[in-house]
């Protein structure tokens, strides 16, 4: 259960109309997920939160779409987030991840949490030669 509630006529605020428009234009879609819906409850937040996300995974930059996409879910399953796990699987499938895919992804994030947990308990002195002076 949602700890807000959602806004029934929340298209009714032109802060938030504009943000679900935005939205639509930026991902060529109608559908809103809910994410955005709940987050309309404060028209502030729902601008700062958007523009942050557009601007990292709907700006072309150095990393394609789908590494955003993966590398989104990767940081979901750390952060037990079960909706964005969900949502960006969903996206990374709709930008071309295939299930071979999917199945290395999940290997690595298994190996790079099995390895991080062993680091952190046995508190291994980092390498003088990762570092970058």
């Amino acid at each position: 259960m949602s700890t807000v509630k959602l806004i029934q006529d929340a298209e009714a605020d032109p802060r938030v109309k504009a943000v679900l428009d935005d939205i639509r234009a930026t991902r060529k879609s109608d559908f809103i997920n809910n994410f955005w819906l709940y987050l309309a409850f404060d028209p502030q937040l729902l601008e700062e939160t958007w523009q942050g996300v557009k601007s990292v995974m709907a700006v072309p930059s150095a990393l394609d779409p789908l590494t955003k996409e993966l590398i989104y879910i990767a940081v979901s399953v750390t952060n037990s987030c079960r909706y964005c796990v969900h949502s960006h699987t969903a996206a990374a499938r709709a930008k071309g991840m295939t299930d071979e895919m999917y199945a290395d992804l999940l290997r690595v994030i298994a190996t790079a949490g099995r390895t991080n947990q062993l680091l952190n308990a046995m508190q291994v002195p980092v390498d003088p030669v990762f570092d970058l002076e």
